[in-house]
């Protein structure tokens, strides 16, 4: 359903890497696009993005009421506050939401649920974005109470992470599974009631992959 994007590029950044994660993510999670290309400007890339973008969520709403509004999907970054960690590998999850705000006009200024938090539009999918400040551990103290107060179904709460197993910024897109060791996705599934069934994207950030980037 979810597709399991893995190619493997190498840009010069954990900027690079975040904003290979946007364009990756949107081009195969299940959202249907007319056409899209990214505006990016780093060392290794120039994209350039359409004005228009359409969007139409995965679920089928053939048998929901045209009055029903649609439930928001969760987008969540994982990563640490404070600049002290700002710009690190561990962060790129909060930087791939940055970019995801800023490309679609959303608004991250609001603080919610323990979340530098943001609501908008993909499209005409509505969406929220989250950054949970409670540091990388503790995640689930942030998306668990987001999840059941605004009642939105584990197959629309995606979280994105980094992953020390994977290469850098190579992705992996999955539509459920363990928390592969992960603290911040050990937590958030046992505040999901030990749910494990919601998508992640995983980004490599393999440490000798970035090492190789920046020489």
């Amino acid at each position: 359903m979810y597709g399991n994007p893995s190619a493997a590029l190498l840009p010069l950044s954990l900027s690079a890497a975040a904003s290979t994660g946007r364009c990756r993510l949107f081009s195969v999670f299940p959202f249907s696009f007319s056409s899209y290309h990214w505006q990016l400007i780093n060392k290794s890339s120039t994209f350039i993005k359409n004005p228009r973008i359409l969007l139409k969520p995965m679920a089928s709403i053939s048998t929901v009421s045209e009055e029903e509004p649609k439930k928001p999907w969760l987008l969540v970054g994982l990563g640490n506050p404070g600049k002290r960690f700002s710009g690190t590998r561990h962060n790129v999850g909060f930087e791939l939401i940055d970019y995801i705000a800023e490309a679609e006009g959303i608004s991250m200024s609001a603080v919610s649920f323990k979340s530098a938090f943001g609501k908008g539009f993909i499209g005409d999918v509505p969406v929220m974005l989250a950054k949970p400040q409670t540091f990388m551990n503790a995640s689930g103290e942030s998306v668990g109470p987001i999840v059941s107060y605004y009642k939105i179904p584990l197959k629309q709460v995606l979280v994105m992470f980094d992953d020390m197993d994977l290469p850098f910024a190579k992705l992996r897109l999955l539509p459920k599974g363990g928390h592969g060791g992960h603290n911040g996705m050990r937590s958030i599934i046992t505040h999901l009631k030990g749910s494990r069934d919601f998508p992640r994207l995983r980004i490599g950030n393999a440490l000798d992959q970035i090492t190789l980037s920046i020489l």
